[in-house]
Protein backbone atom coordinates (compact mmCIF):
# COMPACT_ATOMS: atom_id res chain seq x y z
CA UNK A 1 0.00 0.00 0.00
CA UNK A 2 1.10 3.95 -0.73
CA UNK A 3 2.30 6.12 1.50
CA UNK A 4 -0.38 8.08 0.74
CA UNK A 5 -3.17 5.88 1.08
CA UNK A 6 -1.94 4.84 4.21
CA UNK A 7 -2.14 8.36 5.40
CA UNK A 8 -5.43 8.30 3.98
CA UNK A 9 -6.88 5.27 6.31
CA UNK A 10 -5.58 7.02 9.06
CA UNK A 11 -7.03 10.25 8.33
CA UNK A 12 -10.32 8.47 7.85
CA UNK A 13 -9.76 6.77 11.01
CA UNK A 14 -9.65 9.98 12.97
CA UNK A 15 -12.35 11.81 11.12
CA UNK A 16 -14.90 8.64 12.49
CA UNK A 17 -13.46 8.41 16.10
CA UNK A 18 -13.83 11.62 17.69
CA UNK A 19 -12.43 10.27 21.04
CA UNK A 20 -10.16 7.08 20.45
CA UNK A 21 -7.93 5.24 22.47
CA UNK A 22 -4.29 4.06 22.10
CA UNK A 23 -5.96 0.21 21.86
CA UNK A 24 -8.17 0.90 19.37
CA UNK A 25 -5.40 2.49 17.33
CA UNK A 26 -3.38 -0.23 17.88
CA UNK A 27 -6.14 -2.48 16.26
CA UNK A 28 -6.53 -0.36 13.37
CA UNK A 29 -2.96 -0.93 12.48
CA UNK A 30 -2.52 -4.21 13.80
CA UNK A 31 -5.63 -4.95 10.52
CA UNK A 32 -3.36 -3.53 8.31
CA UNK A 33 -0.20 -4.92 9.08
CA UNK A 34 1.53 -2.72 11.20
CA UNK A 35 2.55 -4.38 14.39
CA UNK A 36 5.37 -2.34 15.85
CA UNK A 37 4.97 -0.33 18.92
CA UNK A 38 7.38 1.75 18.25
CA UNK A 39 6.01 3.01 14.65
CA UNK A 40 2.53 3.37 16.52
CA UNK A 41 3.71 5.71 18.88
CA UNK A 42 5.87 7.40 15.84
CA UNK A 43 2.61 8.00 13.96
CA UNK A 44 0.97 9.09 17.09
CA UNK A 45 4.01 11.79 17.98
CA UNK A 46 3.76 12.80 14.07
CA UNK A 47 -0.25 13.44 14.21
CA UNK A 48 -0.04 15.22 17.53
CA UNK A 49 2.43 17.43 16.20
CA UNK A 50 0.80 18.25 13.10
CA UNK A 51 -2.53 19.63 15.10
CA UNK A 52 -4.85 16.30 13.42
CA UNK A 53 -5.11 15.03 17.27
CA UNK A 54 -3.64 15.63 20.82
CA UNK A 55 -3.66 13.67 23.78
CA UNK A 56 -5.67 14.20 26.46
CA UNK A 57 -4.54 11.98 28.84
CA UNK A 58 -2.31 8.71 28.85
CA UNK A 59 -3.33 6.27 26.08
CA UNK A 60 -6.77 8.77 24.96
CA UNK A 61 -6.63 11.13 22.09
CA UNK A 62 -9.02 13.68 20.67
CA UNK A 63 -9.04 14.08 17.08
CA UNK A 64 -9.03 17.11 15.26
CA UNK A 65 -11.46 17.85 11.96
CA UNK A 66 -9.90 19.96 9.45
CA UNK A 67 -10.72 23.76 10.31
CA UNK A 68 -9.98 23.30 13.54
CA UNK A 69 -7.27 24.00 16.03
CA UNK A 70 -6.13 21.38 19.21
CA UNK A 71 -7.61 25.11 21.39
CA UNK A 72 -10.49 25.59 19.45
CA UNK A 73 -12.36 21.92 18.81
CA UNK A 74 -15.17 21.89 21.41
CA UNK A 75 -14.94 18.24 22.92
CA UNK A 76 -18.13 16.16 23.57
CA UNK A 77 -17.87 15.67 27.49
CA UNK A 78 -19.98 12.75 27.44
CA UNK A 79 -18.18 10.79 25.07
CA UNK A 80 -15.15 11.57 26.76
CA UNK A 81 -16.25 9.82 29.87
CA UNK A 82 -17.56 7.50 28.13
CA UNK A 83 -14.22 6.73 26.47
CA UNK A 84 -12.31 7.55 30.16
CA UNK A 85 -11.74 3.26 30.97
CA UNK A 86 -12.51 -0.13 28.57
CA UNK A 87 -15.79 -0.46 31.24
CA UNK A 88 -16.63 2.77 31.32
CA UNK A 89 -20.47 3.40 32.44
CA UNK A 90 -22.18 6.91 32.69
CA UNK A 91 -24.25 7.18 35.71
CA UNK A 92 -26.30 9.05 38.78
CA UNK A 93 -26.12 12.54 37.51
CA UNK A 94 -24.28 12.79 34.44
CA UNK A 95 -26.80 9.95 33.13
CA UNK A 96 -29.44 12.44 34.20
CA UNK A 97 -27.74 15.29 32.13
CA UNK A 98 -27.11 12.61 28.93
CA UNK A 99 -30.75 11.85 28.99
CA UNK A 100 -31.79 15.68 29.06
CA UNK A 101 -33.12 14.83 32.50
CA UNK A 102 -31.09 17.13 35.14
CA UNK A 103 -32.74 19.99 36.51
CA UNK A 104 -29.63 21.73 36.43
CA UNK A 105 -26.06 21.27 34.32
CA UNK A 106 -23.18 19.80 36.37
CA UNK A 107 -19.82 20.25 35.08
CA UNK A 108 -18.67 16.99 36.52
CA UNK A 109 -18.97 13.60 34.56
CA UNK A 110 -19.39 10.11 36.45
CA UNK A 111 -18.96 7.05 35.41
CA UNK A 112 -18.82 3.66 37.22
CA UNK A 113 -15.59 1.50 36.15
CA UNK A 114 -14.10 -1.20 37.71
CA UNK A 115 -10.65 0.00 37.25
CA UNK A 116 -8.37 2.98 39.47
CA UNK A 117 -8.90 5.88 36.93
CA UNK A 118 -7.62 9.11 38.72
CA UNK A 119 -9.63 11.72 38.61
CA UNK A 120 -9.10 14.51 35.57
CA UNK A 121 -10.09 18.10 34.74
CA UNK A 122 -10.29 19.38 31.20
CA UNK A 123 -12.44 21.61 29.64
CA UNK A 124 -14.10 22.85 32.23
CA UNK A 125 -15.35 19.74 33.33
CA UNK A 126 -14.40 17.15 35.72
CA UNK A 127 -14.08 13.42 35.12
CA UNK A 128 -14.70 10.92 38.00
CA UNK A 129 -14.57 7.38 37.88
CA UNK A 130 -16.78 5.46 40.56
CA UNK A 131 -16.60 1.62 41.90
CA UNK A 132 -19.35 -0.41 40.71
CA UNK A 133 -21.48 -1.22 44.15
CA UNK A 134 -20.07 -4.39 45.16
CA UNK A 135 -23.18 -6.44 45.60
CA UNK A 136 -23.34 -6.57 41.42
CA UNK A 137 -19.67 -7.04 41.45
CA UNK A 138 -20.04 -10.15 43.66
CA UNK A 139 -22.86 -10.95 41.76
CA UNK A 140 -21.31 -9.91 38.30
CA UNK A 141 -24.23 -8.14 37.19
CA UNK A 142 -22.54 -4.58 36.96
CA UNK A 143 -24.05 -3.98 33.72
CA UNK A 144 -27.78 -4.82 34.88
CA UNK A 145 -29.51 -2.13 33.10
CA UNK A 146 -26.83 -0.75 31.25
CA UNK A 147 -27.71 0.62 27.75
CA UNK A 148 -25.26 1.14 24.88
CA UNK A 149 -26.10 4.18 22.94
CA UNK A 150 -24.83 5.34 20.06
CA UNK A 151 -23.39 9.90 20.07
CA UNK A 152 -22.00 10.65 16.74
CA UNK A 153 -21.24 7.38 16.02
CA UNK A 154 -19.54 5.89 19.31
CA UNK A 155 -20.96 3.40 21.32
CA UNK A 156 -20.81 4.50 24.75
CA UNK A 157 -22.69 3.19 27.86
CA UNK A 158 -25.21 4.68 30.37
CA UNK A 159 -27.59 3.40 33.18
CA UNK A 160 -30.96 3.04 32.22
CA UNK A 161 -33.35 5.90 33.72
CA UNK A 162 -34.86 3.28 36.18
CA UNK A 163 -31.35 2.17 37.24
CA UNK A 164 -30.54 6.02 37.65
CA UNK A 165 -33.50 6.42 40.10
CA UNK A 166 -32.20 3.73 41.83
CA UNK A 167 -28.55 4.45 42.04
CA UNK A 168 -29.28 8.70 43.20
CA UNK A 169 -31.31 6.92 45.77
CA UNK A 170 -28.56 4.55 46.66
CA UNK A 171 -25.91 7.15 46.52
CA UNK A 172 -26.77 10.63 46.70
CA UNK A 173 -23.83 11.78 47.10
CA UNK A 174 -23.17 11.85 43.10
CA UNK A 175 -26.77 13.66 42.87
CA UNK A 176 -25.63 17.17 43.46
CA UNK A 177 -28.29 17.20 46.73
CA UNK A 178 -32.00 16.00 47.57
CA UNK A 179 -33.32 19.38 45.81
CA UNK A 180 -31.92 18.36 42.57
CA UNK A 181 -32.51 14.69 42.61
CA UNK A 182 -36.04 15.02 43.11
CA UNK A 183 -36.38 17.96 40.68
CA UNK A 184 -34.92 15.82 38.10
CA UNK A 185 -36.16 12.66 38.67
CA UNK A 186 -39.64 14.18 38.53
CA UNK A 187 -39.36 15.32 35.45
CA UNK A 188 -38.95 12.13 34.24
CA UNK A 189 -43.10 11.21 32.38
CA UNK A 190 -42.17 6.99 32.67
CA UNK A 191 -40.33 4.15 34.47
CA UNK A 192 -40.66 0.82 34.49
CA UNK A 193 -41.51 0.22 37.91
CA UNK A 194 -40.70 -3.44 37.40
CA UNK A 195 -37.38 -2.87 36.28
CA UNK A 196 -36.87 -0.73 39.50
CA UNK A 197 -37.98 -2.97 42.28
CA UNK A 198 -35.63 -5.74 40.40
CA UNK A 199 -32.91 -3.97 40.20
CA UNK A 200 -33.47 -2.63 44.02
CA UNK A 201 -34.19 -5.95 44.96
CA UNK A 202 -30.27 -6.67 43.38
CA UNK A 203 -28.36 -3.96 45.49
CA UNK A 204 -29.77 -5.98 48.65
CA UNK A 205 -29.57 -2.51 50.39
CA UNK A 206 -32.51 -2.34 52.83
CA UNK A 207 -32.39 1.60 53.85
CA UNK A 208 -32.10 2.00 49.15
CA UNK A 209 -35.07 0.13 49.60
CA UNK A 210 -36.87 2.24 51.64
CA UNK A 211 -36.04 5.47 49.96
CA UNK A 212 -36.89 4.14 46.78
CA UNK A 213 -40.41 3.06 48.34
CA UNK A 214 -40.99 5.87 49.67
CA UNK A 215 -40.56 8.26 46.35
CA UNK A 216 -42.89 5.61 44.28
CA UNK A 217 -45.53 5.85 46.97
CA UNK A 218 -44.28 10.06 46.89
CA UNK A 219 -45.04 9.76 43.10
CA UNK A 220 -47.17 6.62 42.50
CA UNK A 221 -50.22 8.86 40.38
CA UNK A 222 -47.73 10.35 38.25
CA UNK A 223 -46.26 7.02 37.94
CA UNK A 224 -48.86 4.80 37.90
CA UNK A 225 -47.52 2.52 40.83
CA UNK A 226 -49.55 -0.23 42.63
CA UNK A 227 -50.10 -1.33 45.93
CA UNK A 228 -48.00 -4.53 44.94
CA UNK A 229 -44.99 -2.63 44.00
CA UNK A 230 -45.10 -0.35 47.14
CA UNK A 231 -46.05 -4.09 49.68
CA UNK A 232 -43.35 -5.69 47.54
CA UNK A 233 -41.07 -3.13 48.51
CA UNK A 234 -42.06 -3.05 52.36
CA UNK A 235 -41.04 -6.42 53.00
CA UNK A 236 -36.94 -5.18 52.16
CA UNK A 237 -37.03 -2.19 54.19
CA UNK A 238 -35.00 -2.39 57.48
CA UNK A 239 -36.70 -3.15 60.83
CA UNK A 240 -35.54 -0.16 62.51
CA UNK A 241 -35.70 3.51 61.92
CA UNK A 242 -33.06 4.50 59.57
CA UNK A 243 -32.16 8.02 58.02
CA UNK A 244 -32.34 8.69 54.52
CA UNK A 245 -28.98 10.50 54.68
CA UNK A 246 -26.62 11.15 57.51
CA UNK A 247 -26.15 14.02 59.40
CA UNK A 248 -29.60 15.20 58.23
CA UNK A 249 -32.64 16.08 60.26
CA UNK A 250 -35.88 14.70 59.24
CA UNK A 251 -39.35 13.28 60.96
CA UNK A 252 -39.93 9.22 60.22
CA UNK A 253 -42.00 7.77 57.58
CA UNK A 254 -43.29 4.97 59.65
CA UNK A 255 -44.58 3.12 56.83
CA UNK A 256 -40.91 3.02 55.56
CA UNK A 257 -38.87 3.06 59.14
CA UNK A 258 -36.92 5.60 57.08
CA UNK A 259 -36.48 9.60 58.55
CA UNK A 260 -36.99 11.47 55.52
CA UNK A 261 -35.51 15.56 55.89
CA UNK A 262 -37.47 18.27 56.12
CA UNK A 263 -36.62 19.57 52.97
CA UNK A 264 -38.15 16.40 51.11
CA UNK A 265 -41.21 16.27 53.18
CA UNK A 266 -41.71 19.91 53.02
CA UNK A 267 -40.56 20.82 49.62
CA UNK A 268 -38.59 23.62 50.73
CA UNK A 269 -37.92 24.39 47.63
CA UNK A 270 -41.17 25.02 46.24
CA UNK A 271 -41.73 28.29 48.43
CA UNK A 272 -38.11 29.93 47.24
CA UNK A 273 -39.11 30.26 43.58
Amino acid sequence: MSKKRENAKRLDFFARRPVFTSEEFTSFLDADGVRSPRTREALLAHHVRTGRIYRVRRGMYVSVPFGFTPDTYPVDPFILAGKMSSDAVLAYHTALQFFGKAHSVREEMIFLTGQAIRPMTFRGYEYRGVAFPKRLVDKKQELFGVNVVERTGIAIKVTSLERTLVDLLDRPVFGGGWEEIWRSLESVEFFDIDKIIEYTKLLGNSTTAAKVGFYLEQHRKELMVDDKHLNHLQEYCPKQSTYMSRNVCGRLVKKWNLVVSDQILDRSWEKTY
